[in-house]
């Protein structure tokens, strides 16, 4: 087996060098705890896009998303903003605050409430803007690490991420994450982890990390073997599987065999998933229900009929979950091709982008405060 090295995040040490994707809606408090306490500890867990202006003007629903677990080292928060003031101010804010002991940017979100503003995946075209960006972030950062997240480009015609790597080293951002897909693409075809190795190939003075169709513990291994990345970067293989962080820290120790949980194990996370997001809102009616749309993920390959399906996406509280899991074949092992895809998979959509964005990827003057989001989270 390959040894790889441990990935620096500034002064911190991520062994294995696995970071849990951030993912609007998902990666709250409750999740990071899970796969956390799968990966007995190790990797980064980073958490949903907080938006700077939500962030500076103390919005409640945005508070609530930058709370850590006592247990969370190192906290990580990522930002997503347009106007360099207004992410500046946002990172000067968590500095003085010790809100987070490290700071990611988005540049990568493909959703179409982000590019329409020119955020996310369509900003890296704006060379000069993410120039900005990253200068203030950087500068109001501290001793705190800055890196940031990106996608190839918005589509085949337009890509970026060449340019922007090395925008990013110029302006010293710590890290750089590349799905290995445009906006375009969305979550469809397969990942190109061919320009993940480009880049690192072209940035090879800051840690390059991987990410797209990470399946499981054995595409990570891949990867970076494949690439020559620093490290990878985990999303939709983890939805409804935050065991796959067991798997990745076996992987990367050569420690043993995977987890391959029977429906009784599984069940009993999806309670357990339920009851902390309980009790991380305060409401148990509400925790569950938010844990509704995890319910297909966790449940992938298992044989449940359509109707008990449906019975528990409406489940309102954790006796009612319980109580319905406890219905099923509950000796059900690990179904065979549960490991493959999963989440959205659609592709080849046109990027929604400001009126002639395309124009001119050195014209910034259609961006202004203004097009900062004024939520975080899904």
């Amino acid at each position: 087996m390959t040894a790889f090295s441990p990935l620096a995040i500034g002064p911190h040490i991520v062994q294995p060098p696995v970071v849990l994707a951030p993912m609007a809606g998902i990666t709250n408090a409750p999740f990071r705890t899970l796969c956390r306490e799968f990966s007995g500890g190790k990797g980064l867990f980073v958490s949903e896009m907080i938006t700077t202006r939500a962030l500076v003007e103390h919005n409640e629903k945005t508070m609530q998303l930058i709370r850590f677990d006592a247990t969370e080292q190192p906290r990580s928060i990522q930002l997503y903003g347009v106007d360099p003031v207004t992410v500046g101010k946002a990172v000067r804010m968590i500095v003085d605050e010790d809100l987070a002991d490290h700071i990611d940017l988005n540049f990568g979100c493909p959703v179409p409430k982000v590019t329409r503003k020119g955020g996310g995946s369509a900003l890296p075209f704006k060379r000069p803007l993410l120039r900005a960006i990253l200068n203030e972030a950087v500068a109001n950062a501290g001793d705190l690490p800055v890196t940031m997240k990106m996608r190839k480009g918005i589509d085949d015609d337009h890509i970026t991420y060449l340019d922007a790597g090395r925008i990013a080293v110029e302006e010293g951002v710590t890290a750089i994450a590349l799905h290995g897909r445009t906006a375009a693409q969305h979550y469809g075809g397969t990942a190109d982890w061919d320009a993940i190795a480009r880049l690192k190939e072209h940035v090879p003075e800051i840690p390059v990390l991987g990410n797209g169709d990470i399946w499981s513990a054995d595409d990570a291994l891949r990867m970076m073997r494949e690439t020559g990345c620093d490290g990878v970067v985990v999303g939709r293989g983890c939805l409804g599987r935050p065991w796959l962080f067991a798997d990745l820290v076996a992987g990367f120790e050569g420690t043993g065999a995977y987890a391959a949980p029977g429906l009784r194990v599984v069940a009993d996370a999806m309670v357990r998933h339920a009851r902390l997001l309980g009790e991380w809102i305060g409401d148990e009616a509400r925790g569950v229900i938010d844990f509704r749309k995890h319910v297909a993920w966790y449940l992938k390959g298992f044989s449940v009929g359509s109707e008990m399906r449906k019975k528990l996406a409406i489940t309102s509280s954790l006796d009612e979950l319980s109580a319905q899991l406890s219905e099923l074949d509950l000796d059900q092992s690990w179904p065979v091709g549960a490991d493959g895809p999963r989440g959205r998979t659609s592709g080849n959509n046109r990027v929604v982008l400001p009126d002639g964005w395309l124009k001119d990827p050195y014209d910034c003057s259609g961006v202004s405060e203004d097009a900062e989001l004024d939520t975080s989270g899904g």
